[in-house]
């Protein structure tokens, strides 16, 4: 598959963040997968919180939710420890938040929160090169203040969750590891990730709409897409592609559609508010973000060769990655951590 060049740093997936810091400063390690034919998922995420000038206030937070689209009954776990009890390792891949471990292939641990708990003892491989959603020039400055990228896209997992106290043995489970920093959350954001599509398994995309302020300002909505489908990789993500492309989103539908000269791709994500659970996500700056999170939702898209005219629909019904994040209140979805 070609990829860009910069893809191939090897530091590429550790952590930005240095204790002690005076710049405030989020960090995510998280890890997601689906269940092959059911609308089951599983996110389990080791952060770093340091808030701005306030690095003494800094903590490591582990959540995990299990999505469970067959009973509708969801569980939210998330705790907090302080900083000298974790670990974001700056030479290596990998995290520690308490004793609970993310290594290369590797994560165990427990979470506990007012739902119950949930454990995970699960290993993963993959060798998809990292994907990059924004241009590789824009990961080493200090534009946008929030970044993300996948480390392992389609990622297979095995092991075992408890949620609970009940076992959920994963054996082939479709995911992705992944990795997102920053100085600040973007103001308003709908982010989208599906890893393996209904006949498609090898086939995965990952988009984001965002709508950004520098200083009082609020800069023009911006649209950053990538797929990967049949060996071939579409890369819109040059800030000419990401301001002219379209999308529209709400609660709790997102429309998007961007293009190059050889492309269009146009794309539509749903969920009821019933697959998703609220979160509170921390602001380095200060306050509190909104986060309605699902792993379950559905997505279409359209794929159609500008040169060629061929047209390709890729679907799924329930294995969808969508996220708003909101200062919204009125939303109507419980924050549950």
């Amino acid at each position: 598959m070609k990829t860009d060049p910069g893809i191939s740093d090897p530091h590429i997936n550790w952590t930005r963040y240095r204790p002690g810091q005076q710049a405030g400063h989020y960090e995510s390690f998280y890890q997601r997968g689906n269940h092959p034919t059911e609308p089951r998922a599983f996110w389990i995420r080791y952060t770093v919180f340091s808030p701005a000038k306030m690095p003494e206030a800094a903590i490591g937070e582990l959540w995990a939710v299990w999505f469970d689209g067959v009973t509708g009954q969801h569980v939210v776990a998330k705790e907090e420890h302080p900083i000298a009890d974790c670990h974001f390792s700056t030479d290596s891949f990998g995290a520690r938040v308490g004793d609970r471990l993310l290594e290369p292939g590797r994560l165990k641990g427990e979470a506990s929160g007012p739902d119950g708990s949930i454990g995970w003892d699960l290993t993963y491989t993959g060798d998809q090169p990292p994907l990059l959603l924004l241009p590789p020039k824009l990961y080493a400055g200090g534009f946008p203040k929030a970044k993300s990228l996948v480390g392992t896209p389609l990622a297979q997992y095995s092991g075992s969750l408890r949620v609970n106290g009940e076992t959920v043995a994963l054996d082939g489970w479709t995911g992705s590891q992944n990795h997102n920093w920053g100085s600040r959350h973007t103001d308003h954001y709908a982010f989208g990730q599906v890893a393996g599509f209904d006949g498609e398994p090898d086939s995965f995309l990952e988009v984001v709409t965002a709508r950004a302020k520098i200083g009082p300002v609020r800069i023009p909505q911006a649209t950053f897409l990538v797929l990967r489908h049949q060996d071939r990789e579409y890369s819109l993500v040059s800030l000419r592609q990401a301001l002219s492309a379209k999308a529209d989103f709400g609660y709790f539908y997102w429309d998007f559609a961007s293009s190059d000269e050889t492309v269009d791709i146009r794309g539509r994500m749903t969920a009821p508010a019933e697959c998703f659970v609220g979160l509170n996500y921390y602001n380095p700056p200060g306050g509190i973000k909104h986060c309605l999170n699902t792993k379950i939702g559905s997505c279409t898209v359209q794929v159609v060769n500008r040169v060629t005219g061929s047209r390709t629909e890729l679907r799924t019904d329930s294995r969808a990655l969508m996220e708003i994040l909101t200062d919204d209140r009125e939303h109507g979805v419980t924050i549950r951590a």
